[in-house]
């Protein structure tokens, strides 16, 4: 696909620089650019290699246009640009049809222009919206509720009675509404009772799901992912835990059961969150943190030590388990 410039700047409002004439065909990296490709500027520090990039054309910020040599575009935020240009590129996987190995129940209600792949499972009182599509080998429990133009790509589990909203995208291996980690110990037998994880899950509109992500459904209450939120891949969120809207979540998070985490919060990758604890809106918690106790108040949170060379990692560690000793020692030296 070919694209002029000029036709690149009128469908997302930005303002040409040079030749509007030049003919898109792809977008790429500064220094990875060839004849042909748009790339952006995203920080003025790296102005200095626009001079070596070969690309076609450049998008820049207002003020950094001075730097061009030769044709671009102009936006505010060249990353929002990005993410909005490059969807004119996107070579993701598409299919116009229902397979014919596709499984699907009577009963289940299907909208229009539905999109199913091969070995795709569409189980009893299923109801799918209107532009849903469906990868290889998907499952769709008894009397799941799918929205509107949602995709749900490979292999993605949803058991019964999970709700999915509008324009949902739910990344391939992803599990939805398995049972929550219950048991209760019998001290007479001796041995664990599993607690039945009746709720569901709900998922409100524009969610994204990384691959291999699991959400638990609850024994409670219904476990809820808020409007917008953005989850990266292989993260575990336990059952009967809500997420407010807005919220990103990265990689490899671990969110124990019954846990309420507020809007517009910012998640590193890796971070642990006990159960039953609350986080309020506009918290962001660095990565590799350990989340033992509510977060009461918007902010930055983390935990943990910082990087540093090994040798220093191990003594500070001898010193670490001594502090409860030195602290004892200070009190009694200013008493």
């Amino acid at each position: 696909m070919a694209i002029s410039l000029t036709e690149i700047s009128e469908r997302f409002g930005l303002e040409v620089v040079g030749d509007g004439s030049i003919l898109i065909e792809g977008i790429a990296a500064l220094d990875e650019a060839k004849p042909g490709h748009l790339t952006f500027l995203f920080n003025p520090k790296y102005r200095r290699m626009l001079e070596h990039s070969k690309a076609s054309a450049v998008v820049v910020s207002p003020g950094d246009e001075v730097a061009l040599s030769g044709a671009g575009l102009i936006a505010e935020q060249p990353r929002l640009a990005w993410a909005r240009i490059a969807s004119l590129f996107d070579t993701s996987e598409d299919w116009t049809e229902i397979h014919p190995s596709a499984v699907i129940d009577p009963s289940a209600s299907l909208g229009q222009h539905l999109k199913v792949g091969p070995n795709a499972v569409i189980r009893a009182g299923a109801k799918l919206g209107d532009g849903v599509s469906l990868g290889a080998g998907v499952v769709v429990g008894e009397h799941v509720v799918v929205g509107q133009q949602t995709q749900i790509h490979s292999n993605v589990v949803l058991y019964h009675a999970v709700e999915i909203g509008q324009r949902c995208i739910i990344h391939a291996n992803a599990v939805i509404g398995a049972d929550g980690f219950g048991f209760e110990y019998d001290r007479v037998g001796h041995q664990l009772v599993k607690i039945p994880q009746v709720f569901s899950v709900q998922i409100e509109d524009d969610v994204e799901i990384g691959a291999g992500t699991t959400i638990d459904r609850g024994a409670l209450s219904h476990t809820v992912i808020g409007a917008s939120v953005k989850i990266d891949n292989q993260v575990q969120i336990g059952h009967g835990s809500k997420v407010g809207s807005g919220t990103v979540i990265s990689g490899a998070t671990a969110i124990a059961g019954s846990t309420k985490i507020g809007n517009n919060c910012m998640i590193g990758g890796a971070v642990g969150i006990i159960d039953n604890i609350e986080i309020a809106d506009q918290v962001e918690i660095t990565a590799m943190s350990l989340v033992s106790q509510s977060i009461t108040k918007s902010g930055r949170y983390s935990s943990g030590t910082g990087l540093m060379p090994g040798l220093q990692w191990k003594r500070n560690v001898v010193v670490f388990k001594k502090l409860d000793e030195l602290y004892r020692r200070i009190r009694k030296l200013e008493s």
